[in-house]
């Protein structure tokens, strides 16, 4: 990832940690990392009482299409893995979890397109 993607996606990261947080999420954890894979934001919500793992995608244009389109097939199989070792590690059973995803186009640095999609996958 070059300097300019890296800080992009640190942006983002941090966009969607603070619309979390506006949401009333509690940010249990950010940047999870299991061997090879990552989960960028680890939160609880407090309205459906689940744990959320959140997948944030940020791109500054529309040249490989919408940043949500990234997340392959693949890549949620990887996510609910990670998801997976990080319940196992924490030891917690029986709790209720879901994977959403922000997706964050930059066209505008300063007023971004916000996309929050729920139970994503």
């Amino acid at each position: 990832m070059s300097h300019g993607n890296k800080a992009l996606a640190e942006k983002g990261e941090e966009l969607a940690a603070q619309i979390l947080s506006d949401k009333g999420y509690e940010i249990i954890e950010r940047n999870y990392r299991y061997g090879h894979g990552e989960i960028d934001i680890i939160a609880n919500d407090p309205g459906s009482k689940c744990t959320v793992f959140v997948e944030v995608k940020s791109r500054k244009n529309l040249e490989f299409g919408e940043p949500e389109y990234a997340i392959t097939k693949s890549k949620q199989r990887q996510i609910r893995k990670i998801a997976e070792l990080y319940l196992f590690e924490k030891e917690i059973q029986e709790i209720d979890c879901r994977f959403d995803v922000i997706a964050i186009l930059f066209e505008d640095f300063n007023n971004p397109v916000i996309n929050h999609y729920e139970n994503a996958f």
